[in-house]
């Protein structure tokens, strides 16, 4: 598995990111690291999905904290989650344990049950919540096991990875969207909306996270 150096820095909502010198990007908003992914993948995202068991894809793990947000959401909740994340980079257990996002010790077992599991192992987290994490490219990635209700596209920005956001990714990502599905994500690029939008997903603007004018979802009708 390959590595990237990074740096742990602050974020508004006292909760940290992480910073990536080699291509000037961080994994979060500097905004609020926690309250962006409550923004952006769970109010936009997994609570507009009514179903009860549902499959979640994530473009990039990264911190795990996308994951640890869909878990509080549905936590005291009749809801299940399959939640199956690709990373190309894994970030290094030594930085994991430094991250401060749990909210409480439930919430704290839980974060580190999804850094202490296997890669490329479906495993039980919790009886909600089952994670598979990827060690893959998602250029190279084969879709064709998937059947996904909600996407959350986390993949670092299309001006430091644009190879992540053409129309054969998300020709392959649609392919495996379930009917209703949904994607969602921070980017509000117009050629990103407008590649979305060619592969068949009904895309719309809503407003983005802390003050950020803009944000895309689509769904699969």
């Amino acid at each position: 598995m390959e590595n990237r150096q990074i740096k742990i820095e602050p974020t508004l909502d006292g909760t940290p990111t992480l910073y990536v010198p080699e291509i000037d990007e961080h994994y979060h908003s500097i905004n609020g690291a926690r309250e962006e992914s409550i923004h952006v993948y769970i109010n936009a995202g997994l609570k507009q999905c009514v179903k009860s068991e549902i499959s979640i894809f994530e473009v990039g793990f990264g911190t795990g904290l996308n994951a640890l947000t869909t878990y509080a959401e549905i936590l005291n909740s009749n809801k299940k989650v399959v939640y199956q994340s690709i990373e190309l980079f894994p970030v290094e257990s030594s930085v994991i344990t430094t991250l401060n996002y749990a909210k409480t010790p439930e919430e704290r077992a839980f974060f580190e049950k999804i850094h202490q599991a296997p890669w490329n192992q479906k495993v039980t987290i919790t009886p909600q919540f089952t994670l598979l994490k990827i060690n893959a490219n998602l250029v190279d990635f084969d879709f064709s096991n998937l059947s996904v209700d909600v996407i959350y596209f986390d993949a670092f920005s299309p001006d430091k990875q644009p190879e992540l956001w053409t129309k054969e990714v998300f020709e392959k990502v649609f392919n495996a969207t379930n009917d209703n599905g949904i994607i969602t994500t921070y980017c509000a690029k117009g050629v990103v909306r407008r590649t979305m939008r060619d592969v068949g997903f009904t895309m719309e603007r809503i407003p983005g996270f802390s003050g950020k004018r803009e944000m895309l979802r689509g769904i699969k009708k």
